[in-house]
């Protein structure tokens, strides 16, 4: 049976014993809606090293090897989301080596320097941000090993120091690297969101979905993971404190949760339900929204 105690507004909150997911948990490809289908493949391919893995009516997939990372589908009417709304933050690819990631900082600066955004050096990871053409964050990493991570309780220090790209890209990239750019691996290592606010996303995404809290900052973001890792999923406010549900716009269209096997898409149902919570259980695979309307899809991966 599910603990719940009652939250300081009234509502039911999912207790946290035996209600967390799995350690196992990954993130997998993120679906965005785009105006302009054959730009953005050739920005995530020539400018992210990204292969087209597959392409049909319904979406292009671009990837690495056989891991699929972006999912491009035609918002055909749709307009941009305001800077305000909520959505994504960015989605962040993770890379194995730092020679790996400085080459595709380096492709991502040479397709069109004025997307970069900037870098930061976040004690667990070392970080590069681009938008898209169509005003999509991403941010581009690599994760130092875990045995540096400074653990607080069942947090993780985390800060945003600074990091000189260029000495970055100096004292990393090889010609190896630039060379094997499109073979070398890359997952989808965590996505940020836009929220309304972190208190209603912590009652959401920590007490209902079952992720740990890793660290927080006064108000203004949380971030939320699975397995010890610093974070799999993030939400600010920064840009949208105050926002509401969303509306069908450019931008954001799916994010995917992968959980290790079907029990535990069954044991997330439950606790959705639980937590009265709207879903559609397929048996394999949950699909549902946060309170902001973002979308998200929950499969064995």
């Amino acid at each position: 049976m599910t603990e719940q105690t009652m939250t300081a507004d009234g509502g039911a909150r999912i207790g946290a014993s035996g209600d967390r997911l799995p350690d196992g948990l990954g993130m997998g490809a993120v679906t965005l809606k785009v105006a302009d289908r054959d730009g953005m493949t050739d920005y995530y391919g020539r400018g992210l090293g990204l292969q087209v893995l597959s392409e049909d009516a319904a979406a292009t997939v671009l990837g690495r090897g056989r891991e699929p990372l972006v999912r491009l589908e035609p918002g055909t009417g749709l307009e941009l989301p305001g800077r305000g709304e909520a959505g994504q933050f960015h989605t962040a690819l993770l890379f194995e080596t730092q020679a790996d990631l400085a080459s595709t900082v380096l492709s991502a600066a040479r397709f069109d320097g004025s997307l970069f955004t900037g870098s930061s050096d976040h004690l667990v990871s070392e970080a590069f941000y681009f938008n898209d053409p169509e005003g999509n964050g991403i941010e581009l990493y690599w994760d130092r090993p875990r045995e540096e991570w400074i653990r607080e309780g069942s947090g993780v220090r985390m800060d945003t120091l600074y990091l000189d790209p260029n000495g970055f890209l100096r004292e990393h990239l090889d010609e190896e690297a630039v060379s094997r750019q499109s073979d070398a691996a890359a997952a989808v290592g965590h996505v940020h969101l836009q929220v309304g606010d972190t208190a209603t996303a912590e009652r959401f995404y920590v007490d209902a979905l079952g992720f740990e809290k890793t660290a927080s900052f006064h108000g203004q973001a949380l971030f939320v993971s699975a397995g010890g890792y610093h974070h799999h999923m993030a939400m600010n406010v920064w840009n949208s404190r105050g926002a509401g549900p969303r509306k069908d716009t450019l931008g954001l269209g799916e994010v995917l949760i992968q959980l290790p096997g079907a029990d535990d898409v069954g044991a997330l149902a439950e606790r959705l339900s639980s937590a009265g919570i709207r879903h559609h259980h397929t048996g394999a695979e949950l699909v549902f929204d946060d309170p902001w309307r973002n979308r998200l899809r929950v499969a064995v991966g």
